[in-house]
């Protein structure tokens, strides 16, 4: 499967823990590990509120096709 986000490398950008942007959206650090990994996928609603987070706009957390 094809990576879908670059949550991984914007969180390394930011020097942010996926951890940190659990707590932060109040889900569980095993649900954004696998954001992280491109196992699956947040929502839309969450990509913004991370984007909002991480302060990038939320194409910067997308690989472009």
């Amino acid at each position: 499967m094809e990576d879908i986000n670059r949550l991984k490398i914007v969180l390394v950008e930011k020097k942010k823990t996926g951890k940190w942007l659990a707590e932060q959206l109040g889900k569980n650090p095993s649900t954004v590990s696998k954001w992280c990994s491109n196992v699956a996928q947040p929502d839309l609603a969450t990509l913004v509120k991370s984007a909002t987070l991480l302060e990038v706009d939320v194409q910067n957390l997308i690989n472009k096709a």
